[in-house]
Protein backbone atom coordinates (compact mmCIF):
# COMPACT_ATOMS: atom_id res chain seq x y z
CA UNK A 1 0.00 0.00 0.00
CA UNK A 2 1.23 3.79 -0.42
CA UNK A 3 0.35 6.78 1.03
CA UNK A 4 1.86 10.57 0.70
CA UNK A 5 3.66 11.90 3.46
CA UNK A 6 5.15 15.22 4.28
CA UNK A 7 7.83 15.28 6.70
CA UNK A 8 7.01 18.69 8.12
CA UNK A 9 4.86 16.01 10.24
CA UNK A 10 6.95 14.78 11.82
CA UNK A 11 9.63 16.75 12.98
CA UNK A 12 11.47 17.73 10.11
CA UNK A 13 11.69 21.68 9.49
CA UNK A 14 11.24 21.24 5.99
CA UNK A 15 8.00 20.68 3.64
CA UNK A 16 8.55 17.40 1.68
CA UNK A 17 6.00 15.17 0.50
CA UNK A 18 7.02 11.80 -0.72
CA UNK A 19 5.03 8.45 -1.51
CA UNK A 20 6.21 6.11 1.07
CA UNK A 21 5.52 2.21 -0.26
CA UNK A 22 5.06 0.13 2.75
CA UNK A 23 4.80 -3.95 1.31
CA UNK A 24 4.14 -7.26 3.27
CA UNK A 25 3.59 -10.95 2.62
CA UNK A 26 -0.05 -11.71 1.79
CA UNK A 27 0.16 -14.01 4.88
CA UNK A 28 0.34 -11.62 7.34
CA UNK A 29 -2.04 -9.57 9.47
CA UNK A 30 -0.91 -6.03 8.45
CA UNK A 31 -2.26 -3.24 6.53
CA UNK A 32 -0.73 0.23 6.29
CA UNK A 33 0.29 1.82 10.05
CA UNK A 34 -0.99 4.80 10.99
CA UNK A 35 1.59 7.23 11.86
CA UNK A 36 1.52 9.82 14.92
CA UNK A 37 2.16 13.19 13.74
CA UNK A 38 4.42 15.82 16.01
CA UNK A 39 3.34 19.32 16.59
CA UNK A 40 5.48 21.74 17.71
CA UNK A 41 6.57 25.54 16.99
CA UNK A 42 10.11 25.25 15.77
CA UNK A 43 11.12 26.94 12.67
CA UNK A 44 14.37 27.12 10.47
CA UNK A 45 15.67 29.82 12.49
CA UNK A 46 16.13 27.27 15.03
CA UNK A 47 18.24 25.41 13.74
CA UNK A 48 20.54 27.78 12.12
CA UNK A 49 20.88 29.83 15.68
CA UNK A 50 23.69 28.40 17.61
CA UNK A 51 25.98 27.34 14.15
CA UNK A 52 28.61 29.31 13.50
CA UNK A 53 27.93 32.39 10.78
CA UNK A 54 29.57 32.11 7.95
CA UNK A 55 30.98 33.95 4.42
CA UNK A 56 30.93 32.93 1.31
CA UNK A 57 33.82 30.18 0.54
CA UNK A 58 34.22 29.92 4.39
CA UNK A 59 34.69 25.98 5.50
CA UNK A 60 34.45 25.46 9.64
CA UNK A 61 35.21 21.33 9.85
CA UNK A 62 34.38 21.01 13.22
CA UNK A 63 32.87 24.29 15.05
CA UNK A 64 31.91 24.91 18.63
CA UNK A 65 27.95 25.61 19.17
CA UNK A 66 27.47 29.11 19.51
CA UNK A 67 25.09 28.64 22.69
CA UNK A 68 24.44 25.70 25.14
CA UNK A 69 21.04 24.77 24.30
CA UNK A 70 19.08 23.92 21.22
CA UNK A 71 15.29 23.17 22.25
CA UNK A 72 14.82 21.52 18.45
CA UNK A 73 18.06 19.71 18.97
CA UNK A 74 17.67 18.45 22.35
CA UNK A 75 13.66 17.68 21.70
CA UNK A 76 14.75 15.33 19.07
CA UNK A 77 18.20 14.58 19.88
CA UNK A 78 19.63 15.48 16.85
CA UNK A 79 23.01 16.31 18.87
CA UNK A 80 23.54 12.89 20.30
CA UNK A 81 25.71 13.67 23.28
CA UNK A 82 28.12 15.44 21.03
CA UNK A 83 29.37 19.33 21.85
CA UNK A 84 30.74 20.12 18.44
CA UNK A 85 29.39 19.73 15.04
CA UNK A 86 31.54 19.30 11.83
CA UNK A 87 30.90 19.86 8.10
CA UNK A 88 29.49 23.79 8.11
CA UNK A 89 31.18 23.95 4.76
CA UNK A 90 29.81 27.30 2.53
CA UNK A 91 30.48 27.29 -0.99
CA UNK A 92 32.17 30.01 -2.50
CA UNK A 93 29.75 32.81 -5.05
CA UNK A 94 30.31 35.52 -7.45
CA UNK A 95 30.03 38.91 -6.78
CA UNK A 96 27.11 38.72 -9.46
CA UNK A 97 25.20 35.99 -7.46
CA UNK A 98 25.99 37.65 -4.46
CA UNK A 99 24.27 41.01 -5.62
CA UNK A 100 21.09 38.65 -6.37
CA UNK A 101 20.85 36.84 -3.20
CA UNK A 102 21.03 40.00 -0.95
CA UNK A 103 18.07 41.38 -3.31
CA UNK A 104 16.05 37.50 -2.79
CA UNK A 105 16.63 38.30 0.89
CA UNK A 106 15.72 41.74 0.63
CA UNK A 107 12.34 40.79 -1.27
CA UNK A 108 11.98 37.86 1.14
CA UNK A 109 12.07 40.47 4.40
CA UNK A 110 9.04 41.79 3.35
CA UNK A 111 7.11 38.66 2.15
CA UNK A 112 7.82 38.43 -1.11
CA UNK A 113 9.28 35.71 -3.41
CA UNK A 114 11.86 37.06 -5.86
CA UNK A 115 11.04 35.97 -9.62
CA UNK A 116 13.89 36.00 -12.42
CA UNK A 117 11.96 38.54 -14.47
CA UNK A 118 12.66 40.95 -11.49
CA UNK A 119 16.14 40.66 -11.16
CA UNK A 120 17.45 43.41 -13.10
CA UNK A 121 18.93 42.21 -16.63
CA UNK A 122 22.49 43.45 -15.86
CA UNK A 123 22.42 40.34 -13.63
CA UNK A 124 20.29 38.36 -15.42
CA UNK A 125 22.98 35.40 -16.92
CA UNK A 126 20.53 32.82 -18.30
CA UNK A 127 18.33 33.04 -21.28
CA UNK A 128 15.21 31.48 -20.39
CA UNK A 129 13.49 34.08 -18.80
CA UNK A 130 9.77 31.81 -19.37
CA UNK A 131 10.08 29.56 -17.03
CA UNK A 132 12.04 28.23 -13.66
CA UNK A 133 11.24 31.75 -12.32
CA UNK A 134 11.98 30.56 -8.85
CA UNK A 135 15.18 29.85 -9.49
CA UNK A 136 16.66 32.03 -6.78
CA UNK A 137 14.88 30.57 -3.08
CA UNK A 138 15.19 31.66 0.15
CA UNK A 139 15.21 29.47 2.73
CA UNK A 140 12.04 30.26 5.39
CA UNK A 141 14.02 31.39 8.27
CA UNK A 142 10.11 32.04 10.31
CA UNK A 143 8.70 28.25 9.27
CA UNK A 144 9.99 25.48 7.56
CA UNK A 145 11.99 25.15 4.54
CA UNK A 146 10.98 24.39 0.91
CA UNK A 147 12.36 20.78 -0.42
CA UNK A 148 15.64 20.12 -0.41
CA UNK A 149 16.26 18.06 -3.34
CA UNK A 150 19.84 16.84 -4.83
CA UNK A 151 20.28 19.85 -7.20
CA UNK A 152 21.87 21.53 -4.25
CA UNK A 153 24.70 19.74 -5.26
CA UNK A 154 24.91 22.06 -8.29
CA UNK A 155 24.42 25.46 -6.91
CA UNK A 156 23.02 26.85 -3.76
CA UNK A 157 20.46 29.37 -5.55
CA UNK A 158 17.39 27.57 -4.70
CA UNK A 159 18.78 27.44 -1.00
CA UNK A 160 19.58 30.95 0.43
CA UNK A 161 20.41 32.09 3.81
CA UNK A 162 17.76 34.02 5.11
CA UNK A 163 20.42 36.28 6.70
CA UNK A 164 21.46 39.13 5.14
CA UNK A 165 24.37 39.87 7.24
CA UNK A 166 25.50 36.36 5.98
CA UNK A 167 24.65 36.44 2.13
CA UNK A 168 25.34 32.81 1.04
CA UNK A 169 23.99 29.97 0.30
CA UNK A 170 23.54 27.26 3.25
CA UNK A 171 26.13 24.98 4.44
CA UNK A 172 26.32 21.40 4.39
CA UNK A 173 25.42 20.98 7.98
CA UNK A 174 22.41 23.61 7.74
CA UNK A 175 21.18 21.47 4.75
CA UNK A 176 21.82 18.18 6.89
CA UNK A 177 19.97 19.94 9.93
CA UNK A 178 16.95 21.09 7.37
CA UNK A 179 16.78 16.91 6.63
CA UNK A 180 17.31 16.54 10.59
CA UNK A 181 19.99 14.66 10.16
CA UNK A 182 22.06 14.41 13.55
CA UNK A 183 25.02 16.54 14.24
CA UNK A 184 27.61 13.49 14.69
CA UNK A 185 26.70 12.47 10.93
CA UNK A 186 29.40 12.71 8.58
CA UNK A 187 28.95 12.75 5.28
CA UNK A 188 32.19 11.42 3.46
CA UNK A 189 33.65 12.94 0.29
CA UNK A 190 33.41 16.25 -1.36
CA UNK A 191 31.32 19.40 -1.15
CA UNK A 192 29.26 18.27 -3.71
CA UNK A 193 28.77 14.53 -2.65
CA UNK A 194 27.95 15.62 0.88
CA UNK A 195 25.00 17.65 -0.97
CA UNK A 196 23.93 14.61 -2.77
CA UNK A 197 23.73 12.67 -0.03
CA UNK A 198 21.81 15.03 2.26
CA UNK A 199 19.14 16.22 -0.82
CA UNK A 200 18.59 12.23 -1.90
CA UNK A 201 18.32 10.92 1.73
CA UNK A 202 14.72 10.16 3.22
CA UNK A 203 14.65 12.50 6.66
CA UNK A 204 15.94 10.42 9.54
CA UNK A 205 13.06 11.92 11.63
CA UNK A 206 10.30 10.91 8.91
CA UNK A 207 12.07 7.13 8.54
CA UNK A 208 12.35 6.87 12.26
CA UNK A 209 8.07 7.67 12.81
CA UNK A 210 7.59 5.55 9.73
CA UNK A 211 9.54 2.53 11.29
CA UNK A 212 7.89 2.65 14.74
CA UNK A 213 4.62 2.81 13.61
CA UNK A 214 5.76 -0.13 11.38
CA UNK A 215 7.21 -2.20 14.75
CA UNK A 216 3.71 -0.75 16.56
CA UNK A 217 1.88 -2.57 13.80
CA UNK A 218 4.04 -5.68 13.96
CA UNK A 219 3.67 -6.24 17.84
CA UNK A 220 -0.12 -5.94 17.78
CA UNK A 221 -0.55 -8.78 15.07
Amino acid sequence: DHQTLNAKDYGVLQDRKRVIIIGWKKSLKFSYPDLEKITHNFTTKNIFSDLASLTPGKVIQKGKYKKEKNEYLERFDLRNGVDFYTQHICRPHNENDLKIYKLAIENFQKHKRIKYTDIPQELQTQKNTGSFLDRFKVVNGNGVSHTVVAHIAKDGHYYIHPSKRQCRSISVREAARIQSFPDDFYFEGSRTAAFRQIGNAVPPLMAYAIAKAIKKKLLMA
